[in-house]
This record gives C-alpha cells, sequence and structure tokens, in this order.
C-alpha cells in the first residue's frame, strides 16, 4: 500500500456513491435535480472518499519511509496532533487532538510521521477507543520502542447535533504500553501534556 495521500478517485466507487447519495436525496423528501443539489451527490461521494482515504494508506510504510537509528532512549511526544474523523454508528464527525509519545529502544521515525499516522487511522469509519489502540500499536510494531503512549480528546456531533445533544462534552481515551504502564513514566507524558487536557 502507498503512504502517499490519494489525489484521485476511484471511477467506479464515484458513480455507485453518487448514484446512492441522489436515492437518499429522493428517500428523504428532495429533488437531486433541484439546482442547488444537482452536484451534491458527486460532492457527497468525493467527499466521502477523502473521508475515508485511510483505509488506502499504510501506517507502517509512512513510519518506515523515515525511519533512523538513533541510540537515544528519551520520551518523544508530539503533542496536539488535530484530528479529524468518522463515528462509525451514525457516519457523522468527530474531531479533536492526539497526544502521542515513544521511547525509542534504537529507531525513532519522523517527527511528521507521527501526525501521519493518526490520518491514516482518524481517516476511516471509526470509534474513538479503537482509533487510540491503533495508533499506539502501529507505532510499537513498527519502532519497537521501549514503550508508546497515545491520549485523544475529542467532541462527537454524535453526541451534540442528535440524541443526547450535549455540546460541551469531551471523550477522552488513552493507550498504555510497555514503559507507559509505569506509574512514574505515565506521570511524566500526562504531566507533559497536562496543560492540554480538559
Amino acid at each position: 500500500m502507498s503512504y502517499t495521500k490519494i489525489e484521485t478517485y476511484d471511477e467506479p466507487t464515484t458513480e455507485g456513491l453518487i448514484k446512492n447519495y441522489k436515492d437518499a436525496l429522493t428517500l428523504l423528501g428532495e429533488d437531486p435535480l433541484r439546482e442547488g443539489l444537482l452536484k451534491t451527490p458527486e460532492r457527497q461521494a468525493k467527499a466521502m472518499q477523502y473521508l475515508t482515504q485511510g483505509y488506502q494508506l499504510d501506517a507502517h510504510a509512512i513510519i518506515n519511509s523515515a525511519k533512523f537509528h538513533e541510540d537515544i532512549s528519551e520520551m518523544i511526544v508530539v503533542k496536539d496532533i488535530e484530528l479529524y474523523s468518522m463515528c462509525e454508528h451514525h457516519v457523522l464527525p468527530f474531531f479533536g487532538k492526539a497526544h502521542v509519545a515513544y521511547i525509542p529502544s534504537g529507531w525513532i521515525t519522523g517527527l511528521s510521521k507521527i501526525a501521519r499516522v493518526v490520518d491514516v487511522f482518524s481517516r476511516r469509519l471509526q470509534v474513538q477507543e479503537r482509533l487510540t489502540v491503533q495508533i499506539m500499536n502501529a507505532i510499537k510494531e513498527t519502532l519497537n520502542p521501549i514503550g508508546v503512549a497515545v491520549v485523544i480528546e475529542a467532541k462527537h456531533l454524535c453526541m451534540m447535533m442528535r440524541g443526547v445533544q450535549k455540546q460541551n462534552s469531551v471523550t477522552t481515551t488513552s493507550a498504555f504500553d510497555g514503559e507507559f504502564q509505569k506509574n512514574s513514566t505515565r506521570s511524566e507524558f500526562l504531566k507533559l501534556i497536562s496543560a492540554d487536557l480538559h
């Protein structure tokens, strides 16, 4: 799999989605031939393909594209990584930020690659709990670090726009592996990102 973001869309997929979105508009009581909606199914199709492009990307390939041997074992933290994803239950967005740390055991990766790994898994239909673990596992499996930590805080439109309608709620999830399972290491990481946690 490529580690480059997709720039073009699979034509059969796009056409199939366009037809389905036209049908959905009709079922909702709209006229897909109305001027304002004429190109909406095509826009929806391309938007959905963009928002789920993570299925076409490989987190391991991204990390390996900038993997370097370094004899360091200090904590590396990349915080405030913006993320945008889609809840798999209602196909509504959730958005927020991820804080990721790892302690190398001889290998590091480019800092931007950590943010790209967040994109790979967030650009899929998701639940926040699984997203957190997938990011941790990709770093663990590729760099074999001494430890990995991931904290995500996000707002979910499925809670804000519908159902319980709680606009100010924030969901925080975490995953810790290796050294980060020790209280002292985990506390150091949480202290470093604590100014960003709500």
